[in-house]
């Protein structure tokens, strides 16, 4: 009886903590127009598809094309993607657009003793992977000495990526002048000690995976806290480690950054304002494209004659769809 009734109190706790986390219901506009494709060459298109998961909902109102789409995944993350071709361009631009229906949900995991009935794992193959090195984010040398250091007196894994989270928090900061920034490069944001998100993200990384602890990389695109609908400038990332007592464990540096008032809520939560794309680095698409893998897949990758066109712009917005917006909220 009292193992029913504990039962019982964890399922009520569950829900109790699931209606009390925010939702964003809004449609995402994701354009672009691929420009002076020579004409009789080959023009190959590929672009990333948000996915359904477990923290959004998302449905496609539409999709159109200069080209005929056609779905496709990579097996190394699953990411989905549509891919267009055309073996001889009429010549000139080429365009498309994609309208999403997205409800997100607050993705939270620390602070409000979420119920576990047992140690959460991973199997061997997603272990390994998310515990490699990518190609600009190493888990040896400079970032693996820094991690030693700051995890050297913490014994769970937990406090290691928290000591991890400060360390990122505290020596970096959000600055996108000069060059260098936004690829990724770890080296580089442990000596310049300044990026954007991806750098932010990198670095905590290649420090958390040096512990083996596994992290991974997941990329989409921010929405304003203060508006209902507007134009989305770029492209916004973050992160998770893995945590056998709380499964992946979410983590977004440089929003605290920015809002170092809600620095402990950004250690183990994501709130609603983003849409996730696309997970993992160097990323071979499919059908494989000509070029290099890709450092991380947000924007389209355009290949004209078997080398990269990287004359394309893009036009990214959203719109809020009637639901209350609800904002983070410090824990």
């Amino acid at each position: 009886m009292l193992r029913k009734l504990a039962l019982l109190a964890v399922l009520f706790s569950a829900v109790a903590i699931s209606a009390a986390q925010s939702v964003r219901h809004f449609s995402f506009h994701y354009g672009f127009t691929v420009k002076d494709v020579p004409a009789g060459e080959r023009v190959r298109v590929w672009f990333p598809i948000a996915h359904s998961d477990e923290f959004q909902e998302v449905r496609v109102s539409s999709a159109q094309g200069d080209l005929p789409l056609k779905k496709t995944h990579e097996s190394r993350f699953g990411n989905e993607m549509y891919y267009a071709e055309s073996a001889k361009a009429k010549g000139g631009d080429v365009h498309f657009e994609i309208v999403y229906d997205v409800v997100r949900h607050e993705h939270l995991t620390l602070g409000l003793n979420r119920p576990r009935l047992q140690e959460a794992s991973l199997k061997k193959k997603e272990s390994e992977q998310y515990l490699a090195p990518d190609k600009l984010v190493p888990v040896t040398g400079l970032p693996a000495q820094l991690a030693a250091q700051v995890a050297s007196d913490k014994s769970s894994q937990l406090d290691k990526a928290h000591a991890i989270y400060d360390y990122v928090f505290s020596n970096m900061r959000y600055d996108k002048t000069g060059t260098g920034w936004g690829h990724g490069d770890v080296l580089y944001a442990c000596d310049a000690k300044k990026g954007n998100c991806t750098d932010f993200h990198s670095l905590f990384i290649a420090m958390a995976r040096s512990q083996q602890i596994p992290a991974r990389f997941e990329i989409g695109f921010p929405l304003p806290t203060g508006k209902t609908s507007s134009e989305v400038a770029g492209y916004h990332c973050w992160a998770e480690f893995f945590n056998p007592q709380n499964g992946w464990v979410p983590v977004d540096i440089s929003e605290a950054w920015k809002h170092p008032e809600k620095k402990d809520y950004f250690f183990g939560a994501h709130d609603v304002n983003r849409v996730q794309f696309s997970i993992g680095r160097d990323l071979k698409l499919n059908p494989p494209q000509q070029g290099d893998p890709l450092n991380y897949f947000v924007y389209p990758y355009v290949e004209v004659g078997g080398k990269q066109h990287q004359n394309v712009s893009f036009s990214f917005s959203f719109a809020d769809e009637g639901g209350t917006q609800a904002s983070a909220r410090s824990q």
